[in-house]
C-alpha cells in the first residue's frame, strides 16, 4: 500500500516527521517546498485567469462546469497549507504575539495588493471607456458605475473593505481568514487542535445559518460574495492537515472508489448542457442550492473539493513522485509549479490581463476562435513570465557576489536575503 503522507499535497515528509524538521530550525525563512502544493497552486492560477477573462469559451471546460467545486477551493485550501508552513510554525516556535504580527504583516502586504489591483483595473476599465475607441461598456461590466457616479462615499467604504466589487472579492476574503488565524492558534494553545478545529466548524455553521454576513456596497444591503466565516472552513482544513491536526486518510480501494463516485455524480447537477436537456436535474439542482451555495460554502461543495483532492493526492504519488519527470511531462510541471511559487504575483496580474486582453481582443478581432485560442495563450505567458521574473526578484540577483572583482577593489557581497514565504 502506498503510505502517502497527509492529505491533501501536504508535506514531503508524515505530520510528526515535519513539525521534528520545523522544531529543529526556528527560522521562518527556510522551508522546504512541497512540489504537490507548488503544482496544483499553479493549477489554480491558470484556472482562474481562463474564468476571469471576459467572453472567454474555455471557461466551459474549467472544473466548476463539472462539479459544484472550482478553482476557489484550490487557492484557499492551498493557501491554508501555505499559511501553515509559513504562519503555523512561527506561532509554535516563537510564539503567539510574533505569530499574530507575521500575521498582520501578511495582512497589510495583501491588503495593499488589493488596493493597487482595484485601482489598476478600474483606470484601465475607466480609461478605455472614455477614450471612445471600443463599443462595449467595460466599466458596466464589472458592475463599477457605482463607484464612479459617487467616489466621495465609496472609495472610503472601498478602503473600509464595506464596497467589494464581485471581481475584487478573493483577495479581502483572505485578509479576514488571516485575521481568524491568531484566534485558531490561540485556542489550539489552550485546549489543543480539537478545540481550534471544533471552533472553525462552528464558525461555518454560524455563518450558513446567515447570522453573520459583511456588506458589500453602501448602496444596498449585498453581502460579500465569499463569506469568510463560511471559507475559513476550507482554509483550516488545509492548515490542519499540514500542521498535522487531521490524521491523513488510508489509500484504499474503497475510498478512492467512493471519492470517485461523488465527483461523478454531481456532473449532472452542474453541467449546463445536461441541465438545460434534462428540466427535471435542473429543479434538482436548485433545490440543492443551499448545500451548494458558493458564497456560504455549501457543505456538497467542501464534500465535493475533497473527494476531488483525495483523488488528486493519490495521483501525484507519494511526495509527488510522479510530478517529477523529464521530457515535455517534466517541462510542464516545473513551470506550473513555478507559477504556483509565485501565487500571489500571478493572482494579481491575471485579474489585471483578462482584462487588458479582453480590450486588446475588441479591437483587433471579434471573439472567433483563433482570436480565443491567441487571448488564452497569450494570458497563460504573462501568468508564467511573471512568475518568473517575480522569481528572480525574489533571489536579489545584486546581493550575490561576482566571480570576477572589479581590479583594485575588495568586492563585499550584501547580505543573502531570507527564502521566499510559502504562503506568498
Amino acid at each position: 500500500m502506498d503510505k502517502t503522507p497527509p492529505l491533501t499535497l501536504a508535506a514531503p515528509t508524515s505530520a510528526p516527521d515535519l513539525v521534528s524538521d520545523l522544531a529543529s530550525d526556528h527560522r521562518p525563512g527556510q522551508r522546504r517546498r512541497d512540489p504537490r502544493l507548488d503544482f496544483f497552486r499553479g493549477l489554480g492560477m491558470f484556472i482562474i485567469f481562463v474564468a476571469h477573462l471576459p467572453g472567454n469559451w474555455g471557461a466551459l471546460w474549467i472544473p466548476a462546469r463539472f462539479g459544484f467545486s472550482d478553482a476557489t477551493e484550490i487557492f484557499v485550501f492551498c493557501s491554508g497549507m501555505a499559511s501553515a508552513i509559513a504562519f503555523g510554525r512561527v506561532f509554535e516556535f516563537i510564539g503567539w504575539r510574533m505569530g499574530t504580527a507575521r500575521i498582520l504583516y501578511r495582512m497589510w502586504q495583501v491588503y495593499w495588493a488589493h488596493v493597487c489591483l482595484f485601482l489598476v483595473i478600474a483606470s484601465m476599465l475607466a480609461l478605455a471607456n472614455g477614450s471612445g475607441w471600443f463599443t462595449p461598456d467595460y466599466v458596466g461590466e464589472l458592475n463599477l458605475h457605482y463607484f464612479f457616479d459617487n467616489p466621495a462615499v465609496n472609495l472610503p467604504a472601498f478602503l473600509t473593505l464595506t464596497y467589494v466589487p464581485n471581481y475584487f472579492d478573493i483577495l479581502p476574503m483572505y485578509i479576514a481568514i488571516l485575521a481568524m488565524v491568531p484566534v485558531v492558534m490561540g485556542l489550539r494553545r489552550i485546549g489543543g487542535p480539537g478545540l481550534a478545529m471544533a471552533a472553525v466548524v462552528a464558525m461555518w455553521l454560524v455563518a450558513n445559518f446567515r447570522l453573520v454576513e459583511l456588506p458589500a456596497e453602501p448602496w444596498s444591503d449585498r453581502p460579500w460574495f465569499f463569506n469568510p466565516f463560511a471559507w475559513q472552513l476550507c482554509f483550516f482544513t488545509g492548515f490542519a492537515f499540514m500542521r498535522g491536526w487531521l490524521a491523513p486518510p488510508p489509500v484504499s480501494r474503497p475510498l478512492m472508489i467512493a471519492a470517485a463516485v461523488v465527483v461523478v455524480a454531481t456532473v449532472p447537477f452542474a453541467y449546463f448542457r445536461i441541465l438545460e436537456a434534462v428540466p427535471a436535474l435542473l429543479e434538482a439542482a436548485r433545490t440543492i442550492l443551499p448545500v451548494t451555495d458558493k458564497t456560504h460554502f455549501g457543505i456538497l461543495r467542501y464534500v465535493h473539493f475533497l473527494s476531488l483532492a483525495y483523488l488528486a493526492w493519490i495521483a501525484a504519488g507519494e511526495g509527488g513522485r510522479r510530478l517529477l519527470g523529464s521530457g515535455a511531462w517534466g517541462v510542464c510541471v516545473r513551470i506550473v509549479q513555478k507559477v504556483g511559487q509565485q501565487s500571489l504575483a500571478v493572482f494579481l496580474m491575471s485579474l489585471v490581463a483578462a482584462q487588458a486582453i479582453a480590450i486588446a481582443r475588441d479591437t483587433v478581432s471579434e471573439s472567433g476562435f483563433v482570436a480565443q485560442v491567441l487571448s488564452n495563450l497569450l494570458g497563460f505567458a504573462i501568468l508564467i513570465a511573471t512568475a518568473y521574473l517575480v522569481g528572480w526578484f525574489k533571489q536579489a540577483p545584486w546581493a550575490k557576489k561576482h566571480q570576477k572583482p572589479s581590479s583594485g577593489h575588495r568586492q563585499v557581497p550584501l547580505p543573502a536575503q531570507p527564502a521566499t514565504a510559502a504562503a506568498e
